[in-house]
């Protein structure tokens, strides 16, 4: 099997792009890859770095608020897309793959609708509650679409056919136990918080996570705390620590940039309070945790929010919109949950109620029978 993957721009289109690219490769061990994407993206590193080929392809979106400088941009965005359809021919003629899937991103557009055209079979997989504006214009192109929840049909065309498939999570995400994780990090059976706002941390979450470590250390609450305050707190979030006279000794935190093992931070966690990606998300599900989300809000299309709301709805989470967020809303919400484990571990069963625990057999099947047209008549 040949399979031509587009996808780029950020993580939340890369990362599924690699684990579909595992899921096919675990069934045909096999089985050649492709990935294109923009030559200056995250893909154009990533990609080659997990050892796969990499085709760039020049595309830029295009930037809908009036400014010189977005004037400027989307010219350029116009002489990518004269060009970028003549380039994708060139790709998947050389290539000439079995199965062309996007994954999201500017980039999917042009490679996907292109491979449609050509007579080969496409699927796209959307990973947010609220598609993108590729996905949407694609679905009415492609053979099938691959959605991560049911909600999001709500913003596609009527007849669009669609199968929820769930995203995949990274390899390793369920292995450990809570009792296994509390061991390696040297936490006992106390409750525990698990905090991050991303690679780059997020102001808003670092400014009310210091002063919820604030309140639970220096009253005596049994927590412990795992905090990420990621690049842009480097310097002020330490600071904050100093200012507030938190001994980062206590062994009941771990405050660090970055978190690199979160698949044993995760598992060890209650209650973890982030922003809400879809992989995020994803992965509370899989492992069956609380949350509080707090979705980003300059993200295309709010996305993060609708995400997000897919738990709140379930019981799963407690949403707070950022413009709404303080300390003392944040505290009371903590404390209700310190003191009613009960309703913290109802909100835990119903995140892994939504888990999809079959994802990767879903997104094969939806392959295989794109390829190979027979099997799902036999099916």
């Amino acid at each position: 099997m040949k399979v031509l993957i587009a996808g780029g721009g950020t993580g939340g289109h890369i990362n599924p792009a690699l684990a579909i690219a595992s899921i096919i490769k675990e069934n045909e061990p096999n089985a050649e890859f492709l990935f294109v994407g923009t030559p200056n993206g995250m893909e154009a590193k990533l990609i080659p770095e997990a050892g796969y080929n990499f085709a760039s392809i020049k595309v830029k979106g295009f930037q809908r608020k009036i400014t010189l400088k977005n004037i400027k941009r989307n010219c350029e965005a116009v002489l990518c897309l004269l060009t970028s359809d003549k380039r994708a021919g060139e790709i998947i003629k050389d290539f000439k793959p079995d199965i062309a899937i996007g994954t999201g991103g500017y980039v999917s557009g042009p490679v996907i609708r292109k491979a449609a055209r050509m007579g080969i079979p496409t699927a796209i997989h959307e990973a947010n509650a609220y598609p993108g504006v590729t996905t949407k214009l694609l679905s009415k192109e492609v053979d099938k679409v691959m959605l991560t929840v049911e909600e999001a049909t709500k913003y596609l065309d009527k007849g669009i056919d669609y199968v929820v498939t769930g995203l995949p999570v990274r390899e390793g995400i369920t292995r450990k136990t809570r009792e296994q994780a509390r061991k390696q990090l040297g936490f006992d059976d106390s409750m525990c918080i698990l905090s991050f706002g991303g690679s780059l941390g997020a102001g808003c979450i670092n400014e009310t996570m210091a002063d919820v470590i604030e309140w639970h250390t220096k009253n005596g609450l049994e927590i412990n705390h795992i905090h990420g305050y990621g690049g842009m707190g480097k310097e002020s979030f330490p600071k904050a620590m100093e200012d507030k006279k938190i001994d980062l000794d206590n062994k009941r935190l771990r405050i660090s940039e970055y978190i690199s093992d979160m698949d044993v931070c995760l598992a060890a966690a209650d209650l973890v309070i982030c922003r809400a990606g879809a992989s995020t998300l994803a992965e509370l599900q899989a492992m069956g945790r609380a949350s509080i989300l707090i979705p980003s809000p300059i993200v295309a299309g709010n996305h993060q929010l609708h995400n997000a709301n897919v738990l709140g709805r379930a019981g799963a989470a407690i949403v707070i919109e950022q413009k709404d967020v303080t300390s003392e809303d944040m505290i009371k919400r903590i404390e209700e949950l310190y003191y009613n484990r009960d309703k913290l571990k109802a909100m835990a069963q119903k995140a892994g109620e939504l888990a999809i625990r079959d994802t990767e057999k879903r997104i094969y099947k939806v392959i295989r029978e794109l390829v190979n047209p027979k099997d799902k008549e036999n099916s």
